[in-house]
């Protein structure tokens, strides 16, 4: 990641989306509706991961530092914002009518299913990476700032692609049940920690850091990666609780069902 033309707009659009977040969410519980105060915690924490990686001081050298900032950028903040359930608020806030509808057929649409397909928003994201870091795109980005900000752009989206595909929070097209989502996961953060550790061993086509600057960098990136995908993990072990339960609960009532009672 580098501080390229766009950091500036996302930090905004970042600090935009906090603010109408929270708006949303204290109508939503004026109204009688219930939303948690964690998911507004959680959104805040995202968009100031996406912030502090864009904008803020990230310290190290400069390849550890552009790690940092990847992992903010691209993995943590995306994460975040993907668990605090984004589309299922607006769509809450949003009366019955044509918005609604529109957003609706959008989100149920199969491009979208196709895109949030794990297997695929998981080549997108981390694809990405290998591109990056194994070929001179990365030379080549930091040459032409267009290119670097169109970059930055995309690791976000793409962080944000995967997490959602992962997490399966929101309602849009496409079942995946639990298997898929975690074996996708899975293989998405070996191949992860492959590239770290590639990176340790060298660094960039085209680039020259320090051995102590690559080593650090790829270190970062190999154990905040784990960080990152543990947290998903997490997320997938809770809905697969409460489905275990839900199933419990719908055996246990028609096991309670007296026979003939019908």
């Amino acid at each position: 990641m580098t501080t390229g033309p766009v950091a500036a707009p996302l930090t905004l659009a970042c600090v935009c989306a906090a603010v109408v977040y929270t708006v949303g969410a204290t109508r939503l519980r004026r109204r009688g509706d219930a939303w948690p105060w964690r998911r507004d915690c959680v959104f805040a924490a995202g968009c100031a991961a996406v912030v502090w990686g864009l904008a803020g001081p990230v310290p190290g050298g400069p390849f550890t530092a552009h790690t940092g900032r990847h992992l903010l950028t691209a993995m943590a903040g995306p994460a975040l914002l993907a668990v605090a359930r984004p589309l299922t608020l607006v769509l809450r806030l949003l009366p019955p009518g044509r918005p609604r509808r529109g957003l609706l057929r959008v989100a149920h649409s199969p491009a979208v299913g196709g895109l949030l397909f794990p297997p695929v928003a998981a080549a997108v994201d981390v694809g990405g990476l290998w591109l990056l870091y194994r070929t001179d795109l990365w030379e080549a980005a930091h040459r032409h700032a267009l290119l670097g900000g169109l970059l930055e752009l995309h690791m976000l989206l793409a962080g944000l692609l995967f997490a959602m595909a992962v997490c399966r929070l929101d309602p849009v097209r496409g079942r995946c049940g639990l298997p898929l989502r975690a074996v996708t996961l899975l293989a998405a953060g070996a191949a992860h920690a492959v590239l770290a550790k590639s990176l340790y061993l060298s660094g960039p086509p085209a680039t020259a850091f320090a051995a102590a600057d690559l080593r650090a960098g790829a270190q970062l990136m190999y154990y905040g990666g784990d960080a990152v995908e543990v947290f998903l993990a997490l997320v997938l072990a809770v809905q697969w609780y409460a489905a275990t339960g839900r199933r419990r609960a719908r055996q246990a009532a028609r096991d309670a069902v007296p026979a003939g009672a019908h």
